[in-house]
Parts: C-alpha cells; sequence; structure tokens
C-alpha cells in the first residue's frame, strides 16, 4: 500500500458511500484509478466490507456493554474461541495492562444481557469480568 491508498481508505473511513469520481477528484486521480485500487483492496482482503453507523440513541431497544476479561494461566486462545462462538459478543479485543482481553457485549435488554453475562463468566479459564453499561458516545471516528 502507498500513500495514495492510506488516502483512499481515510476518506472511505469518513464516507463509504462517497462516489468514485469524488473520491477521485479529492485524491487527485482518475476514476479508473480509485475503482482499480477500490477493488485490489477488496481482493487482498484489506478492506472487507461497508457498513452503516447509527447513533447509539437511534436502537433504544438495544444495550451494548463493555466487559473486561482476566485470564487465567495461558488459556487465552481457548477462551478466546469461546467467546468468538458467543452470540452476545459484537467484539473481542486483545488488550494489555490488568485486564487481558475486552469484549463488547450487546444484548435486547437487560435480562438478555444478564444472561450472557452469566454464559461469559462460566467459560473455564476466565478469571475474572468487570463490566460497564454503554450509556452514550460523544465522538464517532
Amino acid at each position: 500500500m502507498d500513500s495514495t491508498d492510506l488516502q483512499l481508505i481515510a476518506l472511505l473511513r469518513q464516507d463509504a458511500r462517497a462516489s468514485v469520481a469524488t473520491l477521485a477528484k479529492k485524491l487527485g486521480v482518475s476514476r479508473g484509478t480509485v475503482t482499480n485500487r477500490i477493488r485490489k483492496l477488496e481482493d487482498e482482503g484489506v478492506v472487507v466490507g461497508y457498513t452503516v453507523r447509527l447513533r447509539p440513541d437511534v436502537q433504544t431497544s438495544r444495550i451494548s456493554a463493555w466487559m473486561c476479561i482476566a485470564v487465567e494461566g495461558n488459556q487465552t486462545r481457548a477462551v478466546i474461541g469461546t467467546l468468538l462462538g458467543e452470540p452476545g459478543v459484537a467484539g473481542l479485543h486483545d488488550t494489555n495492562g490488568r485486564w487481558d482481553l475486552l469484549a463488547e457485549l450487546r444484548a435486547a435488554n437487560l435480562g438478555e444481557l444478564a444472561e450472557v453475562l452469566e454464559r461469559v463468566r462460566l467459560i473455564k479459564g476466565i478469571a475474572a469480568t468487570e463490566t460497564s453499561i454503554h450509556l452514550q458516545t460523544y465522538k464517532l471516528s
């Protein structure tokens, strides 16, 4: 990837629906160049999809929470494998510091969130967890 690819990715992060013509103009290249570079980034697996971001307050019936997870010993891979199969886990991140993993949890309501928490806490290899419910987002990247 060169600087043009990196600029293209940055523009797509800002607006994945931007037209090829708009992207080409902002990058100072031809539309064909933009089309070819997007195709190449997709073929190489750099760009794996496009999505829509909603304001968190739009989905008032959804609950998001963050769970910090401490793993016992060297069981991180096994714990990750199990967490990836948990439907309530929307995202999973490896971290440093006090906690080994950070899981983004999603549920339809508090009862469903309680069930997710119970299932996750019962996973073999998890030593401790700490969960915070996501209340509000102030800035989206």
